[in-house]
Formats: structure tokens, C-alpha cells, sequence
């Protein structure tokens, strides 16, 4: 009778796996939280045949099996967390923290430092903790308290529409805290152990937000997908707006002599008939802009899918100067941008890639020396770095850290910097961001040598 509940959670928790690997597909973050459902399938399906054997020895080899499971499970939902979050960084902690745990489970099998027996309770035999199992806790509690730090942070730093996603998987986190209730029995405390509900509860909801709440949905991918869908309507009111181009002059024109033969009474002033007479160059102006947006949203998502096939030899400077031919400048800000030290050099990547991180930097610099009222912007190229510097207000010191994580911003979508990353990382080269506040900010993109330098 007592096996019953762990048998039924467990097989809930191989359906949580299967359910969000066939619902949203294969990829880190689905196959790790697969690997989380599975772990702890195994470790209470362990524990549901362990309740029911009576030999003290068979129950101490079953027993020493599954809390080797649950020696990785923490760090297991730790990777998860960090996969969800984006945040690329943890990967070495995550390592670390595999191996520590792996460390303990030699400790497991080959001694009774982490399990020293077992205790007879009314339900079954239950693993005794060993002198090295507050290690254990230590571990858990130290893995767990990251993942809920990570989540918090990107919650508070996400749009709105993925804060309510990972708010599902920061409530979950927490219920999940509740299942060290279960760490008093192999202490000596009797009781049948209710960790496995809020487990269950807790995997429960991460699989709902993954699913109905689409947590597993690239925030660059939905971006780019509305931004296709916003080119329709732009090319309607481009195709608009070029008939009234076509008609407005005449028709101004026709208002223009009524008024000289007194026909009618002005009801507009000479700069509203001025800005009228320009309507239709305003409304292209804009529209460039627009698809100039749409474009870079497109690119930011194809970044996420990289043909490294597709990669050649090009001239940097070409790049350079495709950039700042094509990039929609406001009014005379282009007179504010100068390139100095034009030595160039080829990479082996895309050309339409780089040009579009360009495009990135140009908008951050222009924005922040605008912002500032004073400024220009400088682009070095020297050895095989391109310089982007801009004498605006700089970055805070508590920003600059951030400024390459996604969504992360003070501003805008915080999509451009880690799009920028992702390129110049899948070109092999780095980029880098200095700054001092009130003086300026620079990014430094540096390039690989490669063998084969023909362009």
C-alpha cells in the first residue's frame, strides 16, 4: 500500500518528460527537463520497490541505487534552470557541481560515508544518513538557491510577456524547496515521506508554462515571426502612401490658388502647408525605418540558426562601409560618425551578419550620444579588431556586466547585444564592451587568422 504513491508519481513524472518533449520538441532545455523527469522517475519507482522488500541487505543495495539518483537530481534541475534562463555562464558551475555530486556517489558505493544503513520504519526500510550526507544538503541547498536566484534575476529583467512564464517555474522552484522535508527521515524521523507530492507539484507546473504558457518559445524567434508579419501592412501604407505622394502636390497646389483667388479661408498655417506638402517623403522615411527594424529582427533569429556551410573570406572594411551606406540615419547624425584607421582585414563568416551587428552598434552609439546631447561616434579598425566608440554618457558600473545577456535592458528589447555576440562568436572572435561613465563606451570586436585569407 505504501509503494502505491511513489509507483503512480513516478510514472507522472516519465509523462511530464514525454509530454514536453513531444509538445514542444527537442532541445536543451526540453531534453534537460526530460533528463530531470527521468532522474526522478527512476528514483521514486526505486523507493516504491524498496518499501515493499524485507531482506535488510537487498533493501540496502536498492536503497544505495536510488539516493545515487537523488545525489544528481538537484544539480540536474540546476542545469535545467540555467538552460531556461539563457544564462551560458553557469555552464562551468553546473560541471562543478556534476562532478561533486558524482564524487559522492563513488563515496556512496563504496562506503557508508553517505548512506550508513537503513531505519525500519512502518512503511518499509529508508536510507540512514552517513557523516558525508550533510555535504549533500550542503550541495542542495547551495544549487537550488542559485536556480532561484537566476530566475528571479531574469524575471525581473524579462519582458513582460516572459515574466509571467518564469514567475510558473519561480513558484515551482519554491514548492520544490518543500521536498527537503523528506531529508528528517533519513535523520530518524518516522513519518512516510511527502517530498514526492511537492515534487510533483512542482515539475507539474514547470511542464504547464513549458506548454500552454510556451517557456520553450525563442523570444528571437517569436519576435521575428511578428516581424514578418508586420512587412504586409508596412507595404500597404508604403503602397499608400506613394499615391498620395503622386496626388498631394496637385491637390496643394489647387488649395494653393483657391486661397490667392480668395475662394476659400485658410484654415492652416504656412508650416502646416509646408509639412503637407513633404507627408508622403515623411511616411517613406518612416516605413525605411520600420523594415530596417523588421530586418534586424529577422537576422537576430537567424543568428539562432547558424550555417557555418554558408560562411567566407571578407573584406572588413567592405562590411564597414556597406554598414554606413545602407544604415537609415536621422537628419545629419551620419556627420557624427568617423572612421579613423581603416586598415583592412578579412574574416570567415557572414558579410550580411557582421553588417547587421554594425547596424547594432551604430544604433547604440547614435542613441546614447543623442541621449547625451553631445558626442560622436568613432570606428578603428587595427590589427584584426574593429573599434566602436562613442563619446556619449557611458555605461553604469552595475550594467556593464549585463550588457551581453539577452533581454537584458534600460531600454528598448535588449535583443541587439547578445544578437552581436552570437554572430562575432560564431565567427570565433569576441566581443568585449569598456566604458566610463560621462567619458565613453567602446566595443572591440576581435577576429581569428585564418589560413586562407583570399576575399
Amino acid at each position: 500500500m505504501h509503494s502505491l504513491l511513489p509507483a503512480v508519481v513516478s510514472l507522472l513524472f516519465l509523462c511530464y518528460g514525454a509530454y514536453v518533449l513531444h509538445s514542444r520538441g527537442v532541445n536543451r532545455i526540453s531534453l534537460t527537463f526530460f533528463v530531470l523527469c527521468v532522474t526522478t522517475f527512476c528514483w521514486q519507482f526505486t523507493w516504491a520497490i524498496l518499501f515493499q522488500l524485507r531482506d535488510a541487505q537487498e533493501a540496502l543495495l536498492l536503497a544505495k541505487l536510488g539516493y545515487l539518483l537523488i545525489l544528481f537530481l538537484p544539480t540536474t534541475l540546476y542545469h535545467f534552470i540555467a538552460e531556461l534562463t539563457g544564462q551560458h555562464g553557469e555552464r562551468r558551475r553546473v560541471a562543478l557541481s556534476y562532478a561533486f555530486a558524482g564524487a559522492l556517489g563513488v563515496a556512496l558505493l563504496a562506503s557508508d560515508w553517505v548512506v550508513a544503513g537503513l531505519y525500519r520504519y512502518f512503511f518499509g526500510f529508508y536510507p540512514k544518513a552517513g557523516p558525508l550526507h550533510a555535504l549533500h544538503l550542503l550541495q542542495t541547498a547551495l544549487v537550488v538557491g542559485r536556480g532561484l536566484w537566476l530566475l528571479y534575476r531574469r524575471q525581473q529583467q524579462a519582458v513582460s510577456t516572459e515574466k509571467t512564464r518564469l514567475r510558473y517555474c519561480l513558484v515551482s522552484l519554491l514548492i520544490y524547496f518543500f521536498a527537503a522535508v523528506d531529508y528528517l527521515c533519513n535523520y530518524g524521523v518516522q513519518f512516510y515521506p511527502p517530498g514526492v507530492l511537492f515534487v510533483a507539484a512542482s515539475l507539474g507546473l514547470i511542464a504547464q508554462a513549458m506548454v500552454r504558457h510556451n517557456l520553450l518559445a525563442d523570444p528571437l524567434e517569436v519576435a521575428a515571426t511578428i516581424a514578418h508579419e508586420v512587412r504586409t501592412p508596412l507595404a500597404t501604407i508604403r503602397n499608400q502612401s506613394r499615391l498620395l505622394s503622386r496626388s498631394l502636390p496637385e491637390l496643394m497646389a489647387g488649395y494653393e490658388r483657391a486661397l490667392a483667388h480668395g475662394l476659400i479661408v485658410s484654415g492652416l498655417s504656412a508650416n502646416q502647408r509646408q509639412y503637407l506638402a513633404g507627408l508622403g517623403q515623411h511616411i517613406e522615411t518612416e516605413i525605411c525605418r520600420s523594415n530596417f527594424i523588421v530586418d534586424m529582427m529577422l537576422a537576430s533569429a537567424r543568428a539562432g540558426t547558424l550555417n557555418r556551410a554558408d560562411f567566407a573570406n571578407h573584406s572588413i572594411k567592405k562590411c564597414v562601409d556597406e554598414a554606413l551606406a545602407s544604415y537609415p540615419f536621422e537628419s545629419a547624425m551620419r556627420d557624427k560618425v568617423q572612421v579613423l584607421g581603416a586598415e583592412d582585414f578579412t574574416f570567415f563568416g557572414s558579410d550580411v551578419l557582421l553588417v547587421y551587428v554594425l547596424y547594432n552598434l551604430f544604433k547604440n552609439a547614435l542613441h546614447a550620444i543623442k541621449s547625451a546631447g553631445r558626442g560622436e561616434v568613432e570606428i578603428t579598425l587595427t590589427g584584426r579588431r574593429l573599434l566602436v566608440t562613442d563619446t556619449g554618457p557611458g555605461i553604469p558600473d552595475d550594467v556593464l556586466p549585463h550588457v551581453f545577456e539577452p533581454f537584458y535592458s534600460t531600454g528598448g528589447t535588449g535583443m541587439g547585444l547578445a544578437f552581436c555576440q552570437k554572430v562575432i562568436t560564431a565567427f570565433g572572435g569576441n566581443i568585449q564592451c569598456e566604458s566610463k561613465m560621462g567619458k565613453y563606451t567602446r566595443f572591440a570586436l576581435s577576429f581569428p587568422q585564418r589560413a586562407n585569407l583570399s576575399v
